[in-house]
């Protein structure tokens, strides 16, 4: 997959937010997704993922972040849910890496 040579899009005219909000949309036209509610493509998403994902990570193990997140994205997706439902199943996955013993290894 790194193999790929195609032109690098990332130009200092978007950066940031801009870069993760069209990867985000671009990836899910990518795999042919259309959440019901647009705002799961948005900024508040991004930031309500990746903070889930830091504090899973932090308070389980590294890896548990990007896992927890993929299901973090089943679950709102099999309950064709939306914003709403992202914010109270990320505050779910957080209390539980919160109780969660972490794991001590450095991985």
């Amino acid at each position: 997959m790194r193999g790929c040579t195609s032109t690098p899009r990332f130009t200092a005219a978007r950066s940031g937010a801009a870069v993760l909000d069209d990867w985000l949309r671009e990836a899910a036209a990518t795999l042919g997704v259309e959440p019901a509610d647009a705002a799961l493509l948005g900024e508040e998403a991004v930031t309500l993922l990746l903070d889930v994902t830091r504090d899973v990570a932090h308070g389980v193990a590294r890896p548990a972040g990007p896992l927890s997140t993929f299901v973090l994205g089943l679950a709102v997706g099999s309950s064709g849910g939306g914003l709403d439902d992202l914010r109270r199943l990320a505050r779910r996955l957080a209390n539980l890496a919160d109780t969660w013993e972490a794991d001590p290894s450095p991985s």
